[in-house]
């Protein structure tokens, strides 16, 4: 894998005293510049006739390469570093979310309204009718971001405590893109049962459960358990938002090579929560051929120590019973879709796949195969990295898919509730704009969220999802 590309999510600033000399600032941009990061920013805090005291700000590739930086800074002569300051680290300062009243109490009368004594007869009308719940509180547009810390990113198991800013980044997310009201909830238990009690036990004040980086196969049961024992619906995001998302992302990358989904090849690195949910999906959207590899290589059956999940996949899936490696399974497959680990590929396997291969090489933050050395052999390459084309995004469907089942007072997540928001992420691009670089609309695009939620909501209530430029896009 080539050394990654210098981003905003490694972003530094750096503040220097230099000599007040005409070459002082021309010397220190060229310094950062020649050691591979990307000057965005300089800023002259202060001077006087001997010294000039200087912010510049620069993306880096990663934090060893940041400190490369500073190193370099402080050995040339006559520089002072005096502070440096991750830009990532101090957005998160104090958190990234807050609780805002929507009445002011301003007066003695509001309070009244708001707090006692008033409140008491909205209490005891939600006590006659529950179902006043969904209308008279925050349940109403209010959704619980649960996680148990077990499987966070790329980072593993590293605990409630250390997945809060993850959630906190979520919460904001649902906010943003769909005027979700959410709120982490980081559980210091791993234990299934235990999950399970306090997600139920806690439900009556949300209106809906995003399950986040809980590592499989617990997952998997707590969904299902939790499904069977509330009456809002339970939607694990890194399985169906993930799989919302690929299966949009293929439907335009198959318009864009003149492909069906129901004669191509699919071969998919990965049969944790993600790889099973798109692949379940994927056969629910009508996908005729689909090769499940792990750890193990390709799931087939006879195959021994299954799990449960892998037991489904290699019963439903490998039509062939293939029963070699990832690469193997490669040649002449026409779609690969990698949610696995990083580096495992190179372009010479991309190079064995069918004409107008595909390729989604999702791992985070380094993707199965170098997106650059794909793209030599493959029509259409994604990742799941913003600083790449086609960044296939779970914010392009957790948030309206969220807005529309709060807006239908929906009981259940349903599979149905899926291929009609993949299919709004994908018609948003529009298929006379489609091309190998355009797959999916940008997170920023003001429609996805809408139009994700128009269509959700109409399953929901049994009715024809709208299509989006039908669709009318609240103002800013």
């Amino acid at each position: 894998m080539a050394a990654s590309l210098p981003s905003a999510g490694f972003s530094i600033t750096i503040r220097v005293a230099l000599p007040a000399d005409s070459s002082a600032i021309g010397r220190l941009t060229t310094a950062v510049g020649s050691a591979g990061a990307i000057v965005t920013a300089l800023d002259v805090v202060d001077s006087d006739h001997l010294r000039v005291l200087v912010d510049i700000t620069c993306d880096t590739s990663d934090a060893a390469h940041a400190d490369q930086i500073v190193t370099g800074l402080r050995a040339e002569d006559g520089f002072d570093v005096r502070k440096v300051s991750d830009r990532t680290f101090l957005l998160h300062l104090g958190g990234k979310i807050e609780v805002q009243s929507k009445v002011s109490l301003r007066t003695r009368d509001e309070l009244s309204r708001a707090y006692t004594p008033g409140v008491a007869r909205v209490c005891l009308a939600i006590a006659e009718n529950p179902e006043d719940a969904r209308r008279l509180t925050i349940k109403r547009n209010t959704v619980a971001v649960v996680t148990d810390g077990s499987a966070v990113l790329g980072l593993g198991n590293i605990g409630p405590s250390a997945a809060l800013p993850v959630m906190e980044g979520k919460a904001a997310l649902f906010k943003k893109f769909g005027g979700v009201d959410a709120w982490p909830v980081c559980l210091d238990t791993q234990d299934t049962e235990e999950i399970i009690s306090i997600v139920k036990a806690l439900a009556p004040v949300y209106g809906g459960i995003n399950l986040e980086d809980i590592s499989a196969p617990r997952c998997f049961e707590i969904e299902a358990r939790l499904r069977e024992l509330l009456d809002i619906p339970v939607f694990h995001d890194d399985q169906h938002g993930t799989a919302i998302c690929v299966l949009a992302a293929l439907t335009n990358a198959l318009r864009v090579v003149g492909k069906k989904i129901e004669d191509v090849r699919i071969v998919v690195s990965g049969a944790g929560a993600a790889g099973t949910a798109i692949m379940k999906l994927l056969l629910k959207q009508g996908a005729g051929d689909i090769i499940a590899c792990d750890r193990k290589g390709a799931l087939h059956r006879g195959m021994a120590d299954l799990t449960p999940n892998w037991e489904w996949l290699a019963a439903n899936t490998n039509k062939s019973n293939f029963s070699g490696t990832v690469r193997e399974a490669l040649a002449g497959a026409d779609v690969f879709i990698g949610v696995s680990a990083p580096n495992i590929l190179t372009g010479d396997d991309i190079a064995t796949m069918a004409e107008g291969s595909i390729v989604f090489a999702l791992a985070n933050p380094d993707p199965e195969v170098d997106p650059r050395e794909a793209r030599k052999h493959a029509a259409i390459v994604a990742t799941g990295r913003s600083d790449q084309p086609n960044q296939i995004n779970n914010v392009l469907a957790f948030p309206g898919v969220f807005r529309g089942m709060l807006d239908a007072q929906a009981e259940e997540y349903t599979e149905e509730m899926g291929l009609a928001a993949a299919r709004a992420i994908a018609d948003v691009v529009g298929e006379d704009k489609v091309n190998a670089s355009v797959i999916v609309p940008s997170v920023f695009d003001a429609r996805v969220a809408p139009a994700v939620a128009a269509a959700v909501r109409a399953v929901a209530k049994g009715e024809k999802p709208e299509r989006p430029d039908t669709v009318v896009v609240p103002a800013p």
